[in-house]
C-alpha cells in the first residue's frame, strides 16, 4: 500500500526532524549526488499524473530528510516505507529507512506519483538539501535528466504542445521576410517624414529646444535630422531622457543619416512594467538595470512588487522583524519563526547570500533606485500585499508579538478555525482585517515608504495594496471578524474585504497618499463603496481582461465605475509566461504562452472596447515563481517587453510581426553591448521529397549545429548552413528523429526535434 503526502504539524515538531541551528554549514556539501528524472503517465479515471524519480548515489548513512521545491502538488511514494510531509505548500521533505541501512556508496531510488501533468523545467524539483542525522543542512548536488529524450518526458497522454521542426521553420520563414528601415524603431515613432538626401550629423552636439508653443502632450518632442546637425524640440523636463533615448537608437559620434522631420509622443500616461522582487529576489544592481531599459524603450511606471506570501524585501526600520524573518529562506521545521520556511529554490541555509531565497532592499536602496527612476522618468509604485499574499508579514508580526508581548500587532487570530487555500496553495496567508495589527502594519509601513520618497525628493504617485486573490472563506471562522460583521453591519466576506480597502484608503488619504490594487478593489462593490473609495484609487490592474477569464467582464464593470484602468492582460502582459510549450522554456503556463509578438498584439482598444472609459495605460508584469538569476529576468524581459512598449506607445496598428521582428534584431548589437540577457527562438527543421532535412533560423548571424542520433548538438559540432539540404538516404542508417540547436553570439536556443518515425 502506498503511502500518500501527509500535512501533519506533528511531524514537523517531531524528533525525526533537526532544528537549523546547524544550517550555516560553510560550504560543505552533502555526500551523495541526485539526479532526477521524469516520465507523463497514461492518463486514469483519476485524471493526469507524472513519475518523478530521484536517484540518490553516494553515502546517504547520514541523511534524515532529503527536502527539495515544487510547484504544490498532490504526491504518493512508491515506496511503503518512505514517508513524505509538505513542511508548507511547494516545500517537501523525504524520509526512508533505508538511509540508515544503506552501503557507503550504494544507489537509492525515491519514487514520486505526482497529480497533474508536468509542463516544463520550472516544474521540476528544485533546492534540494539534505537534513543530516547530525542536524546539519546541507546542498544537494542535483543533475536533471534531459526531459525532451523521450515525448513521455513533455507529452501527456495525447496532448503534446511541443514547438517540433516543422512549424518552427514556416514561423521563421514568415519572420525572415521583414526589411526595417533606417527610423523603424521600438516604440515606433509616430510619423517620419523623410525628406530626401543625407547628411553627416554630430551626435556628441545635439542641439535642444524648447517649443514656442507648449505642445499638447507633455511628453511630445520633435526631431529635425539635416544640414549636419539635429536638433530636439520638446519641453526641458524631457531633454534628459530624450538624450538617453537618442544614444540608444543612433549612437554617438559623427554619422551620416536619412534628412528627416520626426513627431512623436505616447498615447497613453500610463506605460507600466512590474517586476517581483519578492518570490525570488532580485538585488538592487539589478532593478537598475531593468529601470535602464525601460528607459529606452519609454516605458514610465515601475510596479515594484516588494511583498508577497514568500517573502517580505523592504526595509522597514520601525519593524525590523518583517525583514528578519520575511527577507530570509531555509529549513524550518520548528516554530521559532526567525526565519521562513524555503520556496522555490535555495541550499536550505537562511543565511547563504547572494541566492534569489536570501535579500531584501534597504532604505538607501530603495532611495538610490528611485532617484535613478525619477532622473529618467520613471515613477516608482511599490506595492505592499495586503490582505491576501500577506504570509510573510503575518509570520514576522508573530515573531514582534512574542518579542514585545504585545498581541495588538498580530495580524492573524489564534481562535480563527477558517479553512481556505489561496491560488498558491497556502492556507494562512491572509491579514485579518478584525484585528489591528493589519491597520498599524499596513500606516507604519506607508509612513517609512512615503519619508524614503521625501528624503530622495521624489514623488510617491501611489502605494499599491494588492488586493487581489483572498479565498473563499478566508474569515468564515474568525470570532473577530464575526463580531466585526455584527457590529459594523457587513453581510459578507466580501464586504468584509471592501471594508480593510476603504479603511486602508481612509488611513493613507489622511497622510496624502493615494492607494493602487489590483481588479478586486474595484470590482463590482457599491455604489456607497466606490463614491468613498475611487477618489482615492491612483490605478487599477486589470489582468483577466477577457470575458473568457476570471469572472468575465471584469473590465467593463471597472470602467463603468469609474476607476482609472490599467491593463494587465495575462495573455499578452504577463512577462512571466512561457514563451513557448517546449519543455526547457522557462517560465509559467496557466494563462497560455506569451512571446513579444503576443505582446506586441494587445491592442487596448480591443481589451477595453467601451466608450467613456477612463483607460489610463498597460502594464506588463513578471512575477518571480519561475526566476533562478538576474539573467533569467532579463531573459523574460527581452525582447518580450518590446511588444509591451509597442503597444504603450502607440496602441493602435504599426507593425506587421516580420517588420517587427526586423526592428528587434537592430536591438541585439545594443543589448549586448549593454551586457543583457535576452531570449533566443529556436531553429527551424523541414523535411523535403521524404529525404532531405533543411534548417533555418529568425537570425541570420545564427550558428546551427544538428545530431541525428537523439543527443543534444553541442558547440563542438560543425555548423551547418541555413537551408542547405542534408541527404538522410546518403546516410549509413536511417536517423528517427533530427535535433538542431542555434546560437546567436555564444547564446544556445532550446533544441528543435523534427521526428521522421
Amino acid at each position: 500500500m502506498k503511502h500518500y503526502l501527509t500535512i501533519l504539524s506533528t511531524l514537523l515538531l517531531s524528533a525525526s526532524f533537526h532544528s537549523c541551528t546547524k544550517a550555516d554549514a560553510g560550504n560543505a556539501e552533502a555526500p551523495f549526488d541526485a539526479y532526477w528524472s521524469v516520465e507523463n503517465l497514461e492518463p486514469d479515471s483519476t485524471g493526469r499524473h507524472y513519475r518523478q524519480t530521484i536517484r540518490l548515489t553516494g553515502d546517504v548513512r547520514g541523511l534524515s530528510r532529503l527536502a527539495f521545491n515544487q510547484f504544490a502538488r498532490a504526491m504518493e511514494l512508491a515506496d511503503p516505507a518512505d514517508t513524505l510531509v509538505e513542511i508548507v505548500p511547494g516545500y517537501y521533505a523525504v524520509g526512508s529507512p533505508r538511509f540508515a541501512s544503506a552501503a557507503e556508496n550504494d544507489t537509492l531510488y525515491i519514487e514520486i506519483t505526482t497529480r497533474g501533468s508536468f509542463h516544463n523545467i520550472c516544474y521540476s524539483p528544485d533546492g534540494f538539501h539534505a537534513v543530516m542525522a547530525d542536524g546539519s543542512v546541507l546542498p544537494v548536488s542535483l543533475e536533471r535528466a534531459d526531459i525532451t529524450a523521450s515525448p513521455k518526458g513533455y507529452a501527456a497522454g495525447t496532448v503534446d504542445m511541443m514547438p517540433y521542426g516543422e512549424a518552427v521553420y514556416a514561423r521563421n520563414a514568415e519572420l525572415g521576410t521583414g526589411k526595417a528601415g533606417y527610423y523603424d524603431v521600438i516604440p515606433s515613432f509616430k510619423s517620419v517624414r523623410q525628406l530626401g538626401g543625407s547628411s553627416v550629423v554630430d551626435l556628441d552636439n545635439i542641439v535642444f529646444e524648447e517649443p514656442a508653443a507648449v505642445f499638447d502632450n507633455p511628453e511630445k518632442y520633435t526631431i529635425s535630422v539635416g544640414d549636419g546637425k539635429m536638433t530636439v524640440t520638446a519641453a526641458k523636463k524631457m531633454w534628459p531622457r530624450l538624450k538617453h533615448r537618442i544614444k540608444h537608437l543612433f549612437g554617438t559620434g559623427k554619422k551620416e543619416m536619412a534628412s528627416a522631420i520626426i513627431e512623436d509622443y505616447p498615447s497613453l500616461e500610463y506605460r507600466g512594467l512590474m517586476v517581483d522582487v519578492s518570490r525570488n529576489f532580485m538585488p538592487a544592481a539589478e532593478v537598475h538595470r531593468v529601470l535602464d531599459l525601460m528607459a529606452l524603450y519609454g516605458m514610465n511606471v515601475f510596479h515594484f512588487h516588494l511583498t508577497d506570501d514568500e517573502a517580505w524585501r523592504l526595509e522597514v526600520k520601525s519593524l525590523p522583524e518583517l525583514i528578519e524573518v520575511g527577507s530570509r529562506r531555509g529549513y524550518t521545521p520548528g516554530t521559532d519563526g526567525t526565519f521562513l520556511p524555503q520556496i522555490f529554490a535555495g541550499d536550505g541555509n537562511p543565511l547563504t547570500e547572494g541566492t534569489t531565497a536570501n535579500g531584501y532592499i534597504s532604505q538607501d536602496e530603495y532611495i538610490a533606485i528611485i532617484k535613478h527612476a525619477d532622473s529618467l522618468g520613471i515613477a516608482v509604485i511599490p506595492e505592499i500585499e495586503s490582505p491576501g499574499h500577506g504570509r510573510a508579514a503575518i509570520e514576522a508580526m508573530k515573531l514582534r508579538a512574542r518579542r514585545t508581548g504585545d498581541d495588538s500587532w498580530l495580524l492573524s487570530e489564534a481562535a480563527d478555525t477558517s479553512r481556505y487555500t489561496s491560488a498558491q496553495a497556502f492556507h494562512d496567508n491572509v491579514m485579518n482585517p478584525a484585528l489591528p495589527g493589519s491597520y498599524k502594519l499596513m500606516s507604519m509601513v506607508a509612513d517609512e515608504i512615503a519619508d524614503m520618497h521625501r528624503r530622495a525628493g521624489v514623488e510617491l504617485p501611489a502605494i499599491h495594496i494588492g488586493g487581489d486573490e483572498v479565498p473563499r472563506n478566508a474569515w468564515g471562522g474568525s470570532p473577530a471578524v464575526k463580531e466585526m460583521m455584527e457590529r459594523e453591519g457587513l453581510k459578507s466576506e466580501k464586504e468584509v474585504h471592501a471594508y480593510f480597502v476603504r479603511r486602508v484608503a481612509d488611513d493613507f488619504a489622511k497622510k496624502g497618499i493615494k492607494i493602487s490594487g489590483w481588479q478586486e478593489i474595484a470590482l463590482r462593490h457599491s455604489d456607497e463603496y466606490n463614491e468613498a473609495v475611487r477618489p482615492q484609487v491612483y490605478s487599477v490592474n486589470c489582468w483577466s481582461t477577457l470575458p473568457s477569464q476570471g469572472q468575465g467582464g471584469v473590465v467593463q464593470a471597472i470602467a463603468e465605475s469609474g476607476y482609472p484602468v490599467i491593463l494587465s492582460n495575462v495573455n499578452h502582459y504577463y512577462l512571466d509566461m512561457c514563451y513557448s510549450r517546449h519543455p526547457y522554456e522557462r517560465g509559467l503556463t496557466w494563462g497560455g504562452t506569451v512571446d513579444e509578438f503576443d505582446a506586441l498584439g494587445g491592442y487596448p482598444a480591443r481589451l477595453c472596447p467601451f466608450p467613456g472609459a477612463n483607460l489610463k495605460g498597460v502594464q506588463g508584469q513578471v512575477f518571480g515563481e519561475t526566476l533562478r538569476s538576474a539573467e533569467g529576468l532579463e531573459t523574460m524581459l527581452l525582447p518580450k517587453m518590446l511588444g509591451l512598449a509597442e503597444r504603450a506607445w502607440n496602441p493602435d496598428s504599426t507593425y506587421s510581426d516580420d517588420i517587427f521582428h526586423a526592428a528587434i534584431l537592430n536591438e541585439i548589437p545594443k543589448w549586448e553591448a549593454d551586457g543583457y540577457a535576452y531570449h533566443v527562438r529556436q531553429p527551424g527543421i523541414t523535411l523535403e521529397e521524404g529525404r532531405y532535412v533543411k534548417f533555418n533560423s529568425p537570425y541570420p548571424d545564427a550558428v546551427i549545429r544538428v545530431t541525428f542520433d537523439g543527443t543534444e548538438p553541442t558547440e563542438a559540432l560543425e555548423p551547418v548552413v541555413q537551408d542547405a539540404r542534408i541527404d538522410l538516404k546518403a546516410m549509413s542508417s536511417a536517423p528517427a528523429a533530427v535535433r538542431a540547436r542555434l546560437w546567436l553570439n555564444g547564446r544556445p536556443s532550446p533544441v528543435t526535434i523534427l521526428n521522421l518515425e
